[in-house]
């Protein structure tokens, strides 16, 4: 499958966001108004290298799918705008540009919630994801990209995707962003509401992507597969960048371990209950 990105360009996307490798995406002190009211983005900055892997951490309303939807340049139809800062794919301004360009530039955005068409077949779905092909032969040659890089795709191509199991939904939405052909994947909560098994399953498709040059920013509030397939992390409390790090780092890392992994220093699993009350704890004595 062609990303658009060689194949050099994943061992770059390796080095750290900080490095020689020059930024597929950059956000630099962005901030995200709702309702010309409530500040949801507070100076977050971040960037993900070609061929990279980056893993966008946090609790619900940290500020993770806002962060995305900024990107994207969908946070209009939720009644939102950037209203400070600045957003580069590929080293040129992207705030505040049509999505349609965003994505013909090569970036995609996967939404939270599996949003299939449910009465079109897997097929045809593709297909709409495929629309800027000018031709059947181009729309066929992406078609079979997607078949091979999702084989269970291929075995579903005729059923409609309104009977799909969640996590094959899940399979389907990230095929149809391939069909733009993007070499950045947005993807939101990709492991949301899926069993164990259909996780694996799921990431195993990411981890296939990723080895074929696609880079990827994933927001997921399970952490520990997100560190899994990531080179590089950054953590989010209350609309603001509070950690960054090396995936390996945050792995070991004994905050991230206890409020996200829910272990302690011995690597023993933790309630949440115990995990919440240890966090606020920190919290009052500052």
């Amino acid at each position: 499958m062609s990303t658009g990105v060689e194949a050099a360009s994943t061992e770059a996307g390796t080095r750290r966001p900080d490095g020689e490798c020059p930024a597929l995406l950059a956000l630099t002190n962005v901030e995200v108004l709702y309702a010309e009211v409530i500040l949801a983005l507070k100076g977050v900055s971040l960037r993900v290298n070609p061929g990279g892997c980056v893993a966008l951490l946090g609790a619900n309303g940290a500020g993770k799918s806002t962060t995305l939807k900024a990107i994207s340049g969908v946070i209009d139809s939720d009644d939102g705008r950037v209203s400070a800062g600045g957003i580069t794919f590929d080293g040129r301004a992207i705030r505040g540009q049509d999505t349609a360009d965003t994505v013909r530039a090569g970036l995609v955005h996967v939404m939270e919630g599996r949003r299939v068409l449910p009465h079109m077949t897997v097929e045809q779905n593709l297909v709409i994801g495929g629309h800027m092909f000018r031709s059947t032969s181009a729309m066929r040659r992406a078609l079979d990209a997607v078949f091979a890089a999702i084989p269970r795709l291929a075995d579903l191509r005729s059923r409609t995707a309104g009977y799909l199991s969640g996590g094959e939904q899940q399979m389907l939405v990230i095929g149809r962003a391939i069909m733009a052909e993007p070499r950045l994947m947005l993807i939101d909560e990709p492991s949301l509401g899926l069993a164990p098994r259909m996780i694996e399953e799921v990431f195993a498709v990411l981890h296939r992507l990723r080895a074929q040059g696609l880079a990827l920013l994933i927001v997921e509030q399970n952490t520990r597969v997100a560190l899994e397939i990531a080179d590089y992390g950054y953590v989010m409390e209350g609309g603001r960048v509070v950690l960054e790090g090396e995936a390996a780092e945050l792995r070991s890392n004994e905050d991230v371990r206890e409020f996200y992994l829910g272990l302690d220093r011995e690597g023993v699993r933790r309630s949440f209950r115990e995990v919440k009350h240890y966090r606020r704890r920190k919290r009052w004595l500052g």
